[in-house]
């Protein structure tokens, strides 16, 4: 965690996304959102796109990211609304995004993720959380580093979790191969990895120009349950770290809430040259060393367990 002083700025757990966003003019400018067909990141594409932006969905499901462009572009007059095939567990599928991808980009929201799935591994044998959250958008994001860097000034948002309190990453077991596997565990591990990214990301990234955040969006009501019955029961709230951002109490947000921290980090003028950060609320997370439920565990943003990660995740991808 940063020595400097917390960044605040004058939106709260209420804000929207397209309050966040605006008087900004993204026009010009390329942005990518990981699972931008539905939920938090086709919020988040809808505003960006407002915005200006050429605005690419990297999805899955390529024939519910045309769908998905479609009603964007309708809703915000903007024609340049892409979309892009990734599967974020498969390494061929993230290579073959990579070799695709053509020219700068200003703006990379790395927002898909699994929850709570019942035990699945890649062929390779790699835990599906693990694997999805963290290592897909590790290759995304270093191999998208060349056209970031060009770009001047871009962002990558890694949306994490406040569920990374339930656990650190596990190094001497990531995958579950040897303890018994947790669905919790599994998903809580994964969102601590995401907030290490942008630690270690903006360490190496900086004289790049790359500014690199984490955050959690809050609790909200979307696919990323499904594995929990997407009703919004109590332990599926909890275990995805949800807040109401006034006293920690529970309470789910709408995908505008849910999306507005993602975007501040995107676009924000309040946060030139800042890294390495942790946010919610619209606002840098405080450490929560006591256990309060508010803030960012220290295990998330240790600059140690951060490198540490980042040696892991070239040589597991390498292999």
């Amino acid at each position: 965690m940063t020595d400097t002083a917390p960044i605040s700025t004058p939106f709260t757990a209420e804000s929207t996304a397209e309050e966040v966003i605006d008087g900004i003019d993204l026009t010009g400018r390329r942005a990518v959102v990981t699972g931008g067909a539905s939920g938090i990141g086709a919020e988040t594409a809808r505003v960006l796109a407002g915005a200006g932006a050429q605005v690419t969905l990297a999805v899955r499901d390529v024939r519910e990211g045309r769908r998905r462009a479609a009603e964007l572009a309708a809703a915000t007059g903007n024609e340049e609304i892409r979309v892009a095939p990734i599967d974020l567990s498969d390494r061929k599928s993230v290579a073959g995004f990579l070799a695709a991808w053509d020219g700068p980009l200003n703006i990379l929201v790395n927002n898909a993720g699994v929850m709570a799935s019942p035990e699945v591994r890649t062929p390779e044998g790699w835990e599906l959380h693990f694997t999805t959250n963290h290592l897909g958008h590790f290759a995304l994001s270093v191999g998208l580093h060349r056209a970031l860097a060009a770009a001047g000034g871009a962002r990558v948002v890694s949306v994490a979790s406040g569920a990374h309190k339930h656990s650190p990453v596990v190094f001497e077991d990531i995958h579950f191969r040897s303890r018994p596997y947790d669905p919790w565990a599994a998903y809580a591990q994964s969102k601590t990895a995401n907030a290490l990214f942008a630690v270690e990301a903006w360490e190496r990234w900086e004289s790049d120009g790359i500014a690199v955040n984490s955050l959690t969006p809050g609790a909200v009501r979307t696919r990323l349950q499904r594995h929990v019955g997407g009703d919004g029961t109590e332990r599926g709230h909890a275990a995805s770290g949800g807040t109401d951002g006034a006293g920690g109490r529970p309470g789910w947000r709408t995908p505008g809430q849910g999306a507005a921290t993602s975007v501040l980090l995107a676009t924000s003028s309040l946060l030139e040259g800042v890294g390495g950060r942790y946010f919610e609320d619209c606002n840098e997370a405080p450490l929560d060393e006591d256990g309060s439920g508010r803030g960012v565990a220290p295990h998330a943003v240790d600059p140690e367990a951060a490198a540490r990660l980042w040696q892991i995740s070239v040589e597991t991808l390498t292999a």
